[in-house]
């Protein structure tokens, strides 16, 4: 029997890679891992994935395995200070007790974005804008399952559809 075409394709611009992974921080707690479910799914080159392992991934075929640990600044970048801010218990919309290490989704000016209860000071709240896994250096333990020619509406779209992506 002949391999597919796909056999031969390559992860770069233009294709969609599709990848089992575990995800551990420099202690070795795992992160994340896609065991028991179904692989990752990314178009390469279009900023879905961070790119400290978008780049470790390029040139990768199905069936290659690879173990890297992708530097702070190449994943969720280094922790910002000054991305800590103090507001007003009033300012939050939510019933219940607030509690360190709640995140909460909120609004801003670049988007949606997830902020981290860090401190509560009687109705002083204190809010950490910065991602959760800002300033963590991060290790993939990645097996590639399957490389494809990304389709016309996919690369229209800059995300894959179907198995592993996002569906309309």
């Amino acid at each position: 029997m002949m391999p597919t075409e796909d056999f031969f394709v390559k992860i770069a611009a233009r294709t969609v890679a599709l990848f089992d992974y575990t995800l551990t921080d420099a202690e070795g707690n795992v992160l994340d891992s896609s065991k028991g479910g179904e692989p990752l799914a990314y178009l390469h080159g279009a900023g879905n994935i961070i790119p400290g392992l978008e780049k470790a991934l390029e040139g990768k075929g199905a069936g290659d395995s690879l173990k890297v640990t992708v530097p702070a600044a190449e994943a969720y970048g280094e922790r910002d200070e000054q991305a800590l801010e103090v507001i007003q218990r009033t300012q939050i919309q939510m019933d219940g007790e607030i509690e360190i290490g709640m995140q909460l989704h909120a609004h801003g000016p670049h988007g949606a974005q997830i902020l981290t209860v860090v401190d509560v000071d009687g109705e002083e709240i204190t809010l950490d804008a910065n991602h959760p896994l800002a300033g963590v250096d991060l290790t993939f333990d990645v097996s590639i399952v399957e490389v494809r020619d990304a389709s016309v509406e996919e690369l229209a779209h800059g995300h894959v559809h179907g198995a592993g992506g996002h569906h309309h």
